[in-house]
């Protein structure tokens, strides 16, 4: 296969997780939930418009599952963009840590924008809540980006809702957990914080993969393979 798609996931996951994750390490306690929400939507958004014609931007190894449930990509196409987001996830958390580190008093242990349940949740949510809620908040990523999408790539306005639908994601989940939706995006930031937010996060690596499946297996009822999108102006009401 092609580098440049894997290359593509691995830099835009280190993006996604440095410019948004880092709007809540950062700039959280100025922008609020609303800004941290528009943070992660905007920086989706301009990669999809970067990265969708060349591997799809998932960024989210729940997407490349169902994607790949959805039989959309190979076997070996997610194997290696699962590898390629994880480690992106990784690397945009070790440059944050070392940025975050350059900030007098900001505190990096923790929190460090990990997810959490119970009292590391805002509402204090509980550990089923918790799975409940990463389930459906995946569910519905997963689903419009499968929707929008031709087969993979995301094409002309397709970035537009998928941008959308991660910022109202955001703006639901941050309140209950912190907002995971994306293994990835979840496993670098635990690894810095340590403690609590390592021994929470095996439930916000199943719970997006368990919504991604659920999303593939939606779309096969509402959007065939073999259906041919039909304009808007002319559906039927």
């Amino acid at each position: 296969m092609e580098t440049r798609p894997v290359i593509s996931e691995f830099l835009g996951t280190l993006l996604l997780v440095f410019f948004a994750v880092g709007s809540a390490v950062l700039a959280g306690e100025y922008i609020g939930t609303l800004g941290i929400a528009l943070a992660f939507g905007l920086v989706l958004l301009a990669l999809a418009y970067a990265l969708g014609p060349i591997s799809g931007c998932h960024l989210n190894p729940a997407v490349t599952l169902g994607m790949f449930v959805a039989k959309r990509i190979d076997q070996r196409t997610a194997v290696a963009y699962w590898i390629a987001q994880v480690l992106g996830g990784i690397v945009g958390s070790a440059l944050l840590f070392l940025l975050a580190k350059q900030v007098p008093g900001l505190k990096t242990s923790g929190a460090f924008g990990s997810n959490g349940y119970g009292d590391r949740s805002a509402v204090g949510i509980n550990i089923f809540g918790a799975l409940l809620a990463e389930i459906v908040l995946t569910f519905l990523l997963v689903y419009i980006v499968l929707a929008v999408t031709h087969k993979v790539a995301v094409l002309g306005f397709d970035g537009l809702p998928i941008g959308l639908v991660l910022a109202v994601i955001h703006l639901v989940g941050i309140p209950l957990t912190g907002t995971s939706v994306n293994p990835a995006r979840s496993i670098g930031p635990a690894l810095f914080a340590g403690g609590a937010a390592l021994s929470q996060l095996w439930l916000f690596i199943v719970a997006p993969l368990v919504g991604g499946v659920l999303a593939a297996l939606a779309i096969q009822f509402t959007h065939p393979r073999d259906a041919v999108r039909v304009p808007a102006d002319e559906v039927a009401v």
